[in-house]
């Protein structure tokens, strides 16, 4: 089958179509971008598909955002991706804005029990009966020109989104619709929060092993890695590895020969910031103790599993009820955090993270399965 495709590489073309787009009840969006040896996505384009064409957007030869920022923002043109968390990194890197509101494919087909976590091709092929090609995913979207090759496989995703939307979403309830769209609306929420450079040694590997003097180094030297790669537009572990942290502030090195013995160090890092290293090491290891971070909770002991166990069963079996993918009902680390709050002896807090629907549908039932006999209401 031959596809409509249109190519937008100007700014005035652009504003054009995105005028025409205000009008549409939903549009589906997909993007091709590289990200080998950058923190932030580079786009290499952007594709829209209306349910009739598919059109190219070429980022390379555009500069005006403004027009699609719009479309983004408006409430009453849906917008449709699938498995989107990176693709609202280029939408966000070149727009300024996020889709609102958004209707993940992905979230659709497990909210209709067709499947979680399902990857493009495979739900178009259950929807559609279609088998994409593959093997342009990982190719070079910044080369111009784009292979015959690349073209095909770019509009033929835009299109056949939108082909998809339109089967899924009579299926969904209307309770099931809205959940998709709040789960859409959390995965634009958790990109807008600004991750605090000074909390990110909290997700530190093996974080809580330390001391809270310690823990003070670590602080610095994750605030400083996460700070310069935003700075540097390189990958995390290109300013220092994950594996090379724990071992910097447990035994804080003064020197650059046993800086260049800690475990992963690269010695491209000793070289490049080795001297600023020592001296950050040195100062955040002699702060006062009134300075220092709170201890970081240890992991959850072997024995409350059998908690964890008990309580997924809960979300399994509400999820059976709703016929919706049992994965959808309650995350490990919701569960994991539920439980920190009060292990073993409780009372337990019901975690930020548990939110909407799930909060209102589960939460009283999770306490209720974790209070004693002589707790329960």
């Amino acid at each position: 089958m031959a596809i409509d495709i249109h190519w937008i590489r100007d700014n005035d073309s652009l504003a054009r179509f995105c005028a025409e787009w205000q009008q549409l009840p939903y549009v589906a969006l997909d993007t091709e971008f590289m990200r080998v040896d950058t923190f932030y996505p580079i786009a290499g384009l952007l594709q829209v598909g209306d349910g009739v064409r598919a059109y190219l957007i070429d980022p390379l030869t555009i500069d005006r955002w403004q027009p699609l920022a719009a479309l983004l923002e408006n409430p009453a043109v849906v917008k449709v991706l699938h498995a989107c968390s990176e693709d609202l990194e280029v939408l966000l890197r070149l727009t300024g804005s996020l889709p609102a509101p958004l209707f993940d494919t992905q979230l659709a087909a497990a909210y209709l029990n067709l499947g979680f976590s399902m990857g493009y091709s495979r739900l178009v092929q259950e929807v559609l009966g279609i088998e994409l090609p593959k093997g342009e995913t990982r190719s070079d979207w910044l080369q111009r020109p784009l292979s015959d090759t690349q073209i095909s496989y770019a509009a033929e995703d835009a299109l056949h989104l939108a082909e998809v939307f339109v089967q899924l979403r009579p299926k969904l309830s209307d309770d099931k619709y809205a959940w998709v769209l709040e789960d859409g609306a959390e995965l634009v929420a958790n990109l807008r929060r600004e991750i605090d450079p000074y909390e990110v040694y909290r997700d530190a590997k093996l974080a809580w092993k330390l001391s809270r003097a310690q823990l003070a180094v670590l602080r610095e030297l994750c605030a400083w890695r996460e700070r310069e790669a935003r700075a540097r537009d390189l990958p995390r572990n290109r300013i220092i590895r994950e594996h090379s942290l724990w071992p910097l502030a447990r035994t804080q090195p003064d020197n650059l020969a046993a800086l260049g013995k800690i475990e992963d160090m690269h010695p491209r890092t000793v070289r490049q910031d080795g001297e600023f290293l020592l001296d950050l090491i040195k100062r955040s290891g002699s702060v006062s103790p009134d300075q220092w971070p709170p201890a970081v909770p240890e992991p959850l002991p072997v024995d409350a599993a059998a908690l964890i166990k008990q309580l997924r069963a809960l979300g399994q079996a509400e999820a059976e009820r709703l016929n919706i993918a049992p994965e959808l009902m309650l995350r490990k680390k919701t569960l994991e955090a539920l439980l920190k709050s009060g292990f073993p002896n409780g009372p337990y807090q019901l975690p930020d993270s548990l939110r909407g629907w799930r909060r209102e549908l589960m939460g009283q039932a999770l306490l209720d399965s974790l209070a004693t006999p002589g707790e329960q209401p």
